[in-house]
This record gives C-alpha cells, structure tokens and sequence, in this order.
C-alpha cells in the first residue's frame, strides 16, 4: 500500500482493476489487523501483536484514504478512518511502554526492535513527538554495537536464536534517516560514511556485519540493505526526500 501510494503520487495513478484489488487487500487487513502475527524478522517462538506489523495496518488504511481524497477512487472510506483510528489508538496504548519510555518490540514486551525506526519514516507519528525521541535514543543506547544497529537482542526464550548475531545493516540506514528527521545531519552523515565503507571492493553489502570480526555476515548480496544506502543517501542530498515523501500528512 506505501508503495502503491508513492507510485500513484510521482508516477501516474493506479487503474480501476488495480484499484479494486487494492480495495480487496484493505478489506481484508481490516478484519484481521488486530490479530497477532510473526512480526517482520519472523520469530520463532510463535506469534505475537508485533507493534511494527500494526504500524503497517495502520500505513495501508492511511495511503487507501490519501488514495480516495487526491485521485477519486471508490471505497469506505469512512470506515477506513475509524479503522485507521482504532490502530492509532491501539498502538499508542499497547505497543508503549512508559516503563521503559519507548515503543517497544511487541504488546506487554520490554524488548526494543529496530523496525521502531520506522514508525517516524511511515508517518505514524513525526520525529517532534518525545515518544518516538526516545525510544530512537533508547535505540541508540540498548540496541547498536559500536554505532551500527542490532535487529534486536536474539536469545532462544525470545526468538529460538542463539545470542550474538552481526549488527543489521538496513536497520543502521534506519537510524540514519531517523537522524536526519530530528535535524541531526552531521550524525547521519558519519554514520551513513562507515556504513558505505563496509562494502566490499566492488561496492557490496551483506545483511549483517560483525563489528568484532570485521567481516560481512549473512545473505550476500543483500538488495534490503542496498535500497536502504539508496534511500539514506538520497535523504543526505536531495531536495526531494524519499523519508519526507513517505511520511507527508497531505494526500497523494
């Protein structure tokens, strides 16, 4: 839905038999939005309400409304906004930990989760609201070996995992993007620097990267990573910032 919204925003939009699919796809989440699921790393000790995955309900219903009021199309889109609202509220209630003052991993969870980055970058809530500070700060403190950024923590009672897997590159671009929204270039900028200097000699990333070892880890070549650099670079240097186009309150 981001995607199809984006598209409809800087390319042309979408026709009325994609349309109606769209509509078949936002129908479906929802009635099913507020059932648990396996999260976007796919844990494996069983499903959980994963606060990312309700973020990206709340995203569909979100672009599925921009969609009605900039191009006309046809669609509840009443229902959508009670809908859209109902996830807001759930997040911001659930998915909140005032204990800890952050967002965290998954409903009555402790655990941080990079995917968190995102909910500024999606427009869930701007980069100004102290909930999403902290918890990018609590990110950076609890979460980042040597100022690159674990997934988060692995260990076999949260995920069937051993602990000490590499830090996670796309999730590093993450924090950098983060950055750049709360006005903190010069910190992108060096982080997006170290990043780019883990490629290997003809300019490749992995997955993942051992800090310890200095030696790329997991899927190689990994295209998430790579349209992360993209996206970050972009945001460093263009006036048109794909984090600012994803995130923008007006209609597509």
């Amino acid at each position: 839905m981001d995607t199809i919204y984006l598209y409809n925003k800087y390319v042309s939009p979408i026709g009325w038999d994609e349309w109606t699919d769209v509509r078949r796809l936002t129908d479906w989440v929802a009635e099913n939005w507020d059932k648990p699921d396996d999260g976007i790393w796919e844990v494996r000790t069983g499903r959980a309400h994963f606060t990312y995955s309700k973020v990206m309900c709340w995203v569909a219903f979100d672009r599925a409304i921009k969609a009605v009021e900039a191009h006309g199309y046809k669609g509840p889109v009443e229902h959508w906004r009670q809908v859209r609202e109902r996830i807001h509220a759930d997040v911001c209630k659930h998915g909140w930990s005032a204990k800890r003052g952050s967002f965290v991993q998954s409903y009555r969870s402790r655990e941080l989760d990079a995917s968190l980055l995102l909910i500024p970058m999606t427009g869930f809530l701007p980069c100004s609201d102290p909930r999403v500070r902290s918890t990018i700060e609590a990110i950076q403190r609890e979460l980042t070996h040597d100022g690159f950024v674990l997934r988060y923590r692995t260990r076999k009672s949260l995920d069937g995992l051993p602990p000490g897997e590499g830090v996670f590159l796309a999730c590093s671009f993450w924090l950098a993007d983060c950055l750049i929204m709360l006005g903190r270039r010069d910190e992108a900028r060096e982080l997006f620097e170290r990043l780019c200097r883990l490629a290997n000699d003809v300019g490749l990333l992995a997955e993942e990267y051992d800090p310890r070892s200095g030696r790329q880890l997991g899927n190689f070549p990994q295209a998430f990573t790579h349209v992360a650099l993209v996206n970050t670079a972009m945001n460093l240097s263009a006036e048109a910032k794909p984090v600012e186009q994803r995130a923008d309150k007006k209609a597509a």
